[in-house]
């Protein structure tokens, strides 16, 4: 799943490429992933894109005042086009292909755009067409950006505070704080050699300030690392990035321990005993607690 790194690469990709153009048409082929109907999104068509903006995990094109709003959830994907001017009309059927859009030729007829992918059954990838990006649930309802100057150890005292919730599924929580998700949980974890049981009520102040540096830090250099790098090799570079998250059987960069897992019905974590368990491994169940 695209999180806050790659998707803010995605925002600065299309930023590149796509401001300034002028929509020539949007072509819808999976139908269940536009959930608005007002603004039509043929609105969209003769307009130029002014600004990419992301939200948490959503992306954002303002279009004249007409947003088009994307999130690409656990399946989804971008690609772009240099040109699309040669391109076969879509047609809505089974494979990955979501919506395309096109953008107006320029005086050699090279007509670039981007088209959003989604592989796999389960298919929640959403489009959005509004007036405001606040007008859209998922966005109005986002906590705080963690790459935001309001976002400060105070910030994350408040959040955590009184919250009897194991600190893995706070960090994922959107309504807690925008773009973190499964991978780089388990990444701002590791680097804060922290169990992801932990509660987040018993956080200590230093604990909190080592989490919010860990926080802070790792989102800000996953996005550094994948500046530049095409859309089509963002998936690629986030893999290769990363120190746990993924790497079940694998050496433990910082300690050489073994990265262990622990999994749920539809997603799993990993993790490193040494750095963050004091040695010991997690149960791999539902409502796992240290093996004593």
């Amino acid at each position: 799943m695209p999180e806050l790194p790659e998707v803010e690469s995605l925002a600065e990709f299309l930023r590149e490429r796509a401001v300034g153009q002028v929509v020539q048409a949007v072509d819808v082929v999976a139908f269940s992933a536009l959930k608005t109907v007002s603004p039509p999104i043929t609105a969209l068509g003769g307009l130029t894109v002014t600004t990419v903006a992301r939200h948490g995990k959503f992306l954002d094109l303002d279009c004249d005042g007409i947003h088009l709003i994307f999130h690409l959830a656990r399946g989804g994907w971008l690609r772009w086009r240099d040109d699309l001017s040669g391109a076969k009309p879509v047609r809505p059927g089974k494979g990955p292909l979501a919506l395309r859009v096109r953008f107006a030729p320029d005086p050699l007829g090279v007509a670039p755009g981007f088209e959003l992918t989604e592989a796999g059954t389960q298919k929640r990838l959403a489009v959005y067409v509004a007036t405001s990006p606040g007008d859209v649930p998922g966005i109005a309802a986002l906590g705080p950006d963690p790459l935001t100057p309001s976002f400060t150890v105070e910030t994350l005292t408040s959040i955590v505070e009184g919250k009897r919730t194991q600190i893995k599924g706070l960090l994922r929580d959107q309504k807690v704080i925008a773009g973190i998700g499964n991978a780089y949980s388990d990444e701002v974890l590791h680097a804060a050699k922290m169990s992801p049981f932990k509660v987040a009520s018993t956080l200590t102040p230093e604990q909190i300030s080592s989490l919010y540096d860990a926080i802070v830090v790792t989102l800000k250099e996953a996005i550094e690392r994948a500046r530049g790098i095409a859309a089509k090799d963002l998936k690629a570079e986030k893999k290769s990035g990363l120190r746990v998250h993924g790497r079940t059987g694998e050496k433990c960069e910082v300690c050489g321990d073994t990265v262990r897992e622990v999994s749920f019905a539809d997603s799993s974590l990993q993790y490193c005993p040494t750095c963050q368990t004091g040695g010991k491994p997690l149960a791999d169940r539902r409502m796992s607690k240290l093996l004593k």
